[in-house]
């Protein structure tokens, strides 16, 4: 199995996953989000992570698998795992090492492509407020002409963002929980995605997720925290009734994150490329 391929498999796995409270798994569909999208999106995702495979620069690979993965009816499915995703797939192996040397090498051409990207699909970032720096992931791709004369490089641009968004500091800690999923991934049994809906839960119980508090606020991010851990200790015990009533009360509230999930699909990869086979 490619690089490219093994990161495909990684999204299908992360997805069909079940329960993952408060994302789309194989038996929780939301309203305009559906199991099927991230299926359409992991497979057209397909030609960028195989362009990153190939030695496309990360930004251009990154944009082409974002627009790929938004040619379905759902919207943005895996722009967060595709940003971890694609560095992953240029690493020569999959250690900490070799994907920090991927990242801390791009370019502004990379930053360029990663702003572009916010083009093809609805990822969820407010308007700018008044005041907001130039460089602003929010702008899209009118932030291009000032992170040109900045001369900021991608990696640049993740560390601005490095202090609310968790999949910014992942590139900027080499990819540190990332590689923390994979190998408790590796140690768990079962079924690969299973193993990732249960790193999931233990993630989510472990640190706020970045993109809930983006949503609702870091208050709510850390009440879903706390609410993780003891449906986590519930599952432990055998008591699976308050894990369900914990992913039930998450969709209902709208409350979705993503980041966790981002981090579980690079996990996934990390696994499947350290050798772990479905």
């Amino acid at each position: 199995m490619t690089p490219a391929e093994r990161a495909q498999l990684a999204l299908l796995l992360e997805v069909a996953g079940t329960p993952k409270p408060g994302n789309v798994d194989r038996e929780r569909d939301f309203p305009d989000l559906r199991f099927e999208h991230f299926l359409a999106g992991a497979v057209g995702a397909g030609a960028g992570l195989r362009a990153a495979e190939d030695g496309a620069a990360v930004g251009e690979a990154f944009e082409e698998a974002v627009a790929g993965m938004s040619g379905q009816s759902g919207g943005n499915t895996q722009f967060g795992a595709l940003c971890l995703l694609v560095p992953l797939v240029k690493a020569d192996e999959p250690a900490p090492d070799a994907v920090a040397e991927v990242v801390e090498s791009t370019t502004v051409a990379d930053a360029e492509g990663f702003y572009r990207a916010f083009e093809h699909v609805d990822v969820y970032v407010d308007d700018p407020p008044e005041g907001a720096d130039e460089f602003d992931v929010r702008r899209g791709s009118d932030a291009i002409p000032a992170v040109r004369d900045a001369e900021l490089t991608l990696y640049d641009v993740m560390e601005l963002g490095a202090d609310e968004d968790g999949i910014a500091r992942e590139w900027t800690n080499e990819f540190e929980r990332t590689f923390r999923a994979g190998e408790r991934i590796a140690e768990l049994e079962g079924p690969l995605s299973g193993r990732g809906a249960r790193v999931y839960l233990e993630l989510l119980a472990r640190e706020p997720d970045t993109f809930v508090a983006k949503q609702h606020g870091r208050r709510v991010a850390e009440s879903v925290r706390v609410r993780a851990q003891e449906a986590l200790q519930g599952a432990r015990n055998g008591d699976l009734e308050l894990l369900r009533a914990f992913a039930d009360s998450l969709v209902e509230d709208g409350i979705n994150p993503g980041t966790t999930a981002d981090i579980v699909a690079g996990g996934l990869f990390v696994a499947l490329a350290r050798g772990e086979t479905p």
